[in-house]
């Protein structure tokens, strides 16, 4: 496993992080607690040292506070994240800083987490939503610098709107932030305008999720995949969107000259391709999923012209509309 630095935080992450919000089953249908317990254990044994869950997970924090404690001496790091008050996502304009995160909520919340998770602290403690007009306003900010001091979180990130990577590039540039969590992957590419590159001049650590498209990016999903009713996925692969998901992704494998199956791999080396980015967080409900991801990081990086090849293969934002 290959390590890279947390933006300016002095924390060292496995570039191939464990994110945990399939193995909680709440929107996720499949997840057994066995199975994620064996494939959160090989993902440390294999050099995974930083899981991503957060309170909306279902059990995701019981789970990994079980693993993490049982293995205390392996210096694990843990990300959790406070849902807003107003229970809205994504963050519109307008809302007022206090109603999604005011400082006894967030505290609440944390104090909710630590509980349910069994430890003492968390290594990052992150907004489940962000929008840049809370800057300078409400009491957020002052909580946040209270429970670092107190110690019951290291460093303080956002969870960024999805596909709205603009939302947070006045956060980056405030100084105050100390990781962004962002949706990155072949199809939306959006990040790599504005805020990687604002993250990398500022030393804000990247958290990438959903880099491989929520499993659109493995050559799984065609014209005729179906999910368990109450799998959240029913509505992201809604309408003739498999299909589409189809297409593009053979149109990638028939440019990129591989097989089908090694779509997974190269959608994941595309983004650590990034020098911004500090660790990608898949989703991995399996051990063979586990072993699978975590085998690229091996240095291995892709060609120019592989790499050009995929940033050719954007797709455009109203597509997630």
């Amino acid at each position: 496993m290959r390590y890279r630095e947390l933006g300016r935080s002095g924390l060292r992450v496995s570039e191939i992080g464990y994110g945990a919000w399939g193995i909680g089953a709440s929107s996720w249908v499949g997840a057994t607690e066995d199975e994620s317990v064996r494939a959160l254990n090989r993902a440390v044994d294999l050099g995974v040292n930083f899981i991503d869950t957060a309170r909306g997970y279902g059990e995701s924090e019981r789970i990994v506070g079980r693993v993490v404690r049982e293995r205390a001496g392996d210096d694990i790091l843990v990300a959790t994240k406070v849902p807003p008050k107003n229970r809205t996502w994504p963050a519109p304009d307008g809302v007022d800083p206090d109603d999604a995160f005011p400082g006894d909520h967030i505290r609440t919340s944390l104090e909710t987490s630590l509980g349910a998770s069994g430890l003492d602290h968390f290594d990052v403690l992150q907004f489940h939503v962000w929008n840049d007009e809370w800057i300078g306003r409400g009491n957020w900010l002052k909580t946040v610098d209270a429970l670092k001091q107190e110690g019951k979180i290291r460093l303080f990130g956002v969870s960024v709107n999805d596909h709205q990577p603009g939302t947070a590039l006045a956060l980056v540039r405030s100084g105050v932030v100390d990781s962004v969590q962002v949706i990155y992957n072949v199809f939306d590419q959006s990040p790599a305008d504005a805020l990687l590159p604002a993250c990398e001049k500022h030393g804000v650590g990247v958290i990438v999720r959903v880099a491989l498209d929520e499993g659109g990016l493995t050559g799984r999903i065609t014209a005729g995949t179906t999910f368990p009713e109450g799998d959240w996925r029913n509505r992201y692969f809604r309408d003739d969107r498999p299909a589409q998901v189809e297409q593009r992704v053979a149109a990638i494998v028939a440019d990129l000259g591989i097989a089908p199956d090694e779509i997974a791999e190269n959608a994941l080396r595309f983004v650590l391709s990034s020098p911004a980015v500090s660790t990608v967080i898949p989703g991995m409900r399996s051990v063979r999923n586990v072993e699978r991801n975590t085998a690229l990081s091996d240095g291995r990086t892709l060609t120019a012209g592989q790499l050009a090849t995929l940033a050719g293969h954007r797709w455009q934002r109203d597509f997630y509309a």
